[in-house]
């Protein structure tokens, strides 16, 4: 079921049932091919990120990641596993948001790129059409570049599609 944001409405990003379950069984066997673990807490904030389908503030999650006898997870706890998820490709950081997403790309090192709206906050990832050319400039350069996140904003379908001035912006709320 969707929410109405901002004068109009939009649907759930995140997964759920069948699909949160495949995402991350399919994490869980890309990590075992790497030689690595999805850990119970690494699990737990990829699970989170995927449910929520959009970035997370890594203080949310400390705040909704919870063990099954309810403890909260301490921070260090946090940024370890998305220390890990990132690392791995399964997750990613946005800058501009202080914020985390699961990954949506194909398996594998590439290049992301996030539209991010403002009015809404949806953030939609999208291959970064310049991975290969940037890889080829920078090994021109002597460097060898290991992860690539480009960040565009703007305002997504919905939004964009709004009569102007029909709708408060997501920053006046926060």
């Amino acid at each position: 079921m969707g929410h109405d944001h901002a004068g109009h409405r939009h649907e759930p990003l995140g997964l759920s049932g069948r699909a949160l379950t495949a995402g991350l069984k399919s994490a869980e066997t890309r990590c075992e091919t790497q030689g690595q673990k999805l850990t119970p807490a690494r699990r737990r904030v990829l699970e989170l990120l995927m449910r929520a389908g959009q970035p997370v503030k890594a203080y949310d999650l400390i705040s909704a990641f919870s063990d099954t006898v309810g403890e909260t997870a301490k921070p260090p706890t946090i940024y370890r596993a998305l220390e890990f998820l990132e690392r791995e490709g399964l997750a990613h950081r946005i800058e501009s948001l202080s914020a985390y997403v699961a990954c949506r790309g194909e398996p594998g090192g590439h290049a992301a790129a996030f539209l991010i709206c403002d009015c809404c906050g949806k953030t939609e990832e999208i291959a970064a059409p310049v991975d290969e050319a940037l890889r080829g400039l920078a090994g021109e350069a002597g460097y060898t570049i290991q992860t690539v996140a480009i960040e565009a904003r703007g305002r997504c379908a919905q939004c964009r599609d709004e009569a102007p001035g029909a709708h408060l912006h997501a920053q006046e709320h926060a």
